[in-house]
C-alpha cells in the first residue's frame, strides 16, 4: 500500500468521529438531515459534500495559523452542516508545507502550514482532497510530497498528484458512510507542474475528448478505478479558465465523455464561480463548484464570494439528489445571508438553463432530483 494513497474502510466508530452529531436546536442547521452518527446501521442513505477551490494560504494562513486561534473556526456557522454529512470532498488549491522555494515565473504562490490547515480540514469533515491543480507545487516538489504525507497521515485521501505519472493518475479509493467511492483527478493547468519519471507532480491532461493522449491517460485511470467496483465513481477535474460563468463546448463534451466512460459524478472546479449542473446519460456533471474558502476577495461583479456546497445523496449506493447549500466567503466561510442566497438561486437556475436542469426550492438553497 502506497504511503501516498490509502484505502479506508469506514467503521461505525469512524463515521461517528467524521460526522459529529449536530447540536440540538442549532438554528444554522434547521433543515438538515440527521447526522451520520445518528443514523441507523446498515446500507441506506449517504450524503457526500462536494466543495470547490479550497485555498488555505496567504492571509488565511496568517490569520488561522496563530497559536491563539482554533483552526476549526474557519468554517464559521457552516461547520455543523459539514459535520452532518458523511464526508466532504474538495479541491485543495494550495500546498501544505513549511518547506520549499516559490516556483519561478508564477504570479501567485499559495501555501498553508499543515500544523493548522490539516486540523482545519479534518474539522470540516474533509475525507478527500484533489491535488491536481495549478497551485499544488507552488513551492516545489518537496512541498507537494509534504502535502500528500500530511493529508494521508490525517486520514484524508488524495488523488491527482504523486511521485511519478502513474502515481499521480492513480484513483483514490475509500468508503464514506455506506458508499465505496473511487476518485480520479486531473488538471489542465499548469503543464510545468506535471509529474515526470524523476520528479513528483500533478496529473496533467488536455480536457479534450478528441485528443488521443487524453483518451488513453484518463481512460486508463477510469478503468483502474472501475476494478475496485465502487458505488460512486467521481472525476474531480480542475479545468477551464478562471472567472468564467459558463463552460465552453469543449469542456461540456469532455464532461459527457467522462460519463460515457463510466463516471457517475463529474466534480468540476477552477473557474472560482459556480456553473450549471447537468444531468447527462447515467451521470451528473457539476460543471464548476466555485470557491469554498480563500482570501481572493471579490472579482468585479462576479460575486465569487457567494458559492455553494453541493451535497450528493445516495440511496442504496445510487445517486438520488443534489442539494445546493448557499455559502459566503469572507475570512473563512459561513452560511449565506438572505440576499446572497437569493442571488445564488437565481444565478444557478440561469446558468443551468442551457442543460434543461430544473430545481426545487430547498430552504434557502436548491435541490435537483436525479
Amino acid at each position: 500500500m502506497s504511503r501516498y494513497r490509502r484505502t479506508f474502510l469506514a467503521t461505525a466508530g469512524a463515521v461517528a468521529i467524521g460526522g459529529c452529531a449536530v447540536p440540538e436546536g442549532d438554528p444554522a442547521v434547521t433543515d438538515d438531515r440527521d447526522s451520520a452518527a445518528d443514523r441507523d446501521g446498515g446500507r441506506g442513505e449517504t450524503t457526500i459534500g462536494f466543495a470547490g477551490d479550497t485555498m488555505l494560504g496567504r492571509e488565511l494562513n496568517r490569520q488561522y495559523g496563530r497559536s491563539d486561534v482554533d483552526p476549526a473556526t474557519i468554517w464559521g456557522d457552516l461547520r455543523p452542516r459539514l459535520e452532518s454529512l458523511d464526508g466532504v470532498c474538495c479541491n485543495l488549491e494550495c500546498c501544505l508545507s513549511t518547506r520549499g522555494e516559490p516556483a519561478p515565473g508564477r504570479t501567485h504562490h499559495f501555501r498553508g502550514d499543515p500544523e493548522w490547515a490539516v486540523p482545519a480540514l479534518s474539522a470540516g469533515n474533509v475525507r478527500f482532497a484533489s491535488l491536481a491543480n495549478n497551485h499544488a507545487m507552488d513551492f516545489g516538489p518537496v512541498s507537494l510530497t509534504d502535502t500528500i504525507d500530511a493529508l494521508t497521515e490525517a486520514g484524508i485521501d488524495v488523488a491527482g498528484a504523486g511521485e511519478t505519472p502513474s502515481a499521480a493518475r492513480a484513483p483514490a479509493t475509500f468508503a464514506v458512510g455506506d458508499v465505496d467511492v473511487a476518485v480520479v483527478s486531473f488538471a489542465d493547468r499548469y503543464a510545468g507542474y506535471a509529474a515526470t519519471d524523476d520528479r513528483a507532480g500533478i496529473a496533467h491532461i488536455a480536457p479534450d475528448p478528441s485528443a488521443s493522449e487524453t483518451r488513453r491517460v484518463v481512460g486508463d485511470a477510469i478503468e483502474r478505478a472501475k476494478v475496485t467496483d465502487p458505488d460512486l465513481l467521481v472525476a474531480s477535474v480542475h479545468f477551464g479558465p478562471n472567472w468564467v460563468e459558463r463552460p465552453s463546448g469543449r469542456l461540456v463534451a469532455f464532461g459527457h465523455w467522462l460519463v460515457d466512460r463510466g463516471v457517475d459524478l463529474v466534480h468540476g472546479h477552477s473557474a472560482h464561480v459556480v456553473q450549471g449542473i447537468e444531468r447527462y446519460g447515467d451521470g451528473v456533471v457539476l460543471h464548476d463548484t466555485g470557491d469554498f474558502v480563500n482570501d481572493f476577495g471579490v472579482k468585479g461583479g462576479l460575486r465569487n464570494d457567494s458559492s455553494y456546497l453541493f451535497e450528493a445523496t445516495l440511496e442504496d449506493g445510487d445517486l438520488r439528489e443534489i442539494r445546493l447549500v448557499p455559502i459566503e466567503i469572507d475570512d473563512g466561510v459561513s452560511r449565506a445571508g438572505e440576499d446572497a442566497a437569493a442571488w445564488l438561486r437565481e444565478t444557478m437556475r440561469d446558468r443551468s438553463a442551457p442543460f434543461e436542469t430544473t430545481y426545487e426550492r430547498d430552504g434557502d438553497g436548491l435541490a435537483v432530483s436525479l
